[in-house]
């Protein structure tokens, strides 16, 4: 993965070297040009197109070097010809002088819309980092590392969560992800994580938490009884650790199964017992079902959104995290996740068409201090 990037990174610099110097060799033809063919032939395009190649690209300082290059190159072809003070001489001059000034105009709307730009990606990423807050990378006896993966490039904000809270019950999890895009999306992201922190230090069972999140979806729903309301809802799978560490409880709303990878490299997926509806869609018809397992020392637990299972190659064929990871093992979530990434990365060869989002947390293998010898008592 590093050597494709940097092979990216290499391709991009040595484009931008090339740009660089394109205008100038552009005068320097256009001065071989003018002085190798007869006066009815002109170097008047090469020399009008440097400063407009140069303008989007570098700087305004850039930009006016090279139109008063191109300027005085002209004038310079001229002199050298005695045909400075003929009328097109003259033209052609007047033509690259104001080609060169609107190069400096289209410099400095393009620098604005950068800067723009940067400022609406800055914004972004703080927004992002509010929402989605990076999780401390051990909490309670558990090894933790979250990722999301925006589809399009620079894009920070999506509709795909994730949180890790430690509680009187236990440590909580949530992986989930929000129907839409967006700004409305980022709204029901927050919606969703401020109800879960809120219930998860609360709530005693894990149910209990899915029907707190249940039941803040169906209020907002009702302050706003627009269709595109109506029609919302959110995948989620939640997950509690108990202290000890030595169960993983599960209730899953219509959300990718999670997995449990042991140290030894064997997977289970935590497949729930009934697929319940997703959040926002329930009918308040089943209780929720929780599922229950063991947690084996040095086992991770996978959550990821939909991103990750139905990403696709060129051939249509979705990644399938299962036949993937099983038999693999991982040395801790870092590792795991940078796996994951770079292996999706390969199977859409960059072209992912969805936001994902993972989280892993791994239960540390306990290192018990060695016995000490009894010595012996002198008489």
């Amino acid at each position: 993965m590093r050597h494709r990037e940097r092979g990216r990174d290499g391709r991009q610099n040595g484009g931008r070297r090339f740009l660089a110097v394109l205008p100038w060799l552009m005068i320097v033809g256009g001065v071989v040009y003018d002085l190798g063919t007869p006066d009815t032939f002109t170097a008047a395009p090469l020399f009008t197109a440097a400063p407009l190649i140069a303008a989007p690209f570098f700087s305004m300082r850039y930009t006016l070097a090279t139109g008063a290059a191109a300027c005085a190159a002209v004038a310079g072809m001229h002199v050298y010809s005695d045909r400075i003070l003929r009328i097109p001489a003259i033209t052609e001059l007047l033509t690259v002088f104001t080609v060169s000034v609107l190069a400096l105009f289209i410099n400095r709307i393009v620098r604005r819309s950068g800067e723009r730009l940067a400022s609406a990606r800055v914004v972004a990423e703080a927004a992002q980092r509010a929402v989605l807050p990076t999780p401390d990378e051990r909490i309670d006896g558990l090894q933790v590392a979250a990722r999301y993966e925006a589809a399009e490039r620079d894009a920070l904000i999506g509709g795909d969560l994730y949180a890790v809270q430690e509680t009187p019950h236990g440590v909580r999890l949530i992986v989930g992800d929000v129907r839409g895009k967006g700004l409305d999306a980022v709204g029901t992201v927050a919606l969703v994580l401020g109800a879960f922190r809120e219930a998860a230090e609360q709530e005693v069972s894990l149910a209990g938490v899915a029907q707190r999140l249940e039941r803040a979806l169906a209020r907002e729903g009702a302050r706003d009884a627009g269709l595109e309301s109506f029609e919302g809802f959110t995948t989620a799978v939640l997950a509690e650790i108990p202290r000890g560490g030595e169960r993983v409880r599960v209730v899953n709303r219509g959300h990718p199964a999670p997995l449990l990878l042991a140290a030894d490299g064997a997977l289970l997926v935590l497949d729930p017992p009934v697929r319940a509806l997703p959040l926002g869609m329930d009918l308040g018809t089943e209780p929720d079902l929780v599922s229950e397992t063991s947690y084996p020392p040095g086992g991770t637990l996978l959550l990821y959104t939909d991103g990750l299972s139905e990403a696709r190659d060129a051939h249509d064929v979705m990644y399938d995290p299962r036949r993937r990871l099983g038999g693999r093992a991982f040395s801790g979530p870092e590792e795991l996740l940078d796996v994951v990434v770079a292996d999706v990365r390969r199977h859409t060869g960059g072209a992912a068409t969805d936001d994902m989002a993972l989280l892993a947390v791994t239960r540390r293998v306990e290192q018990q201090s060695p016995r000490r010898r009894a010595t012996p008592a002198h008489p």
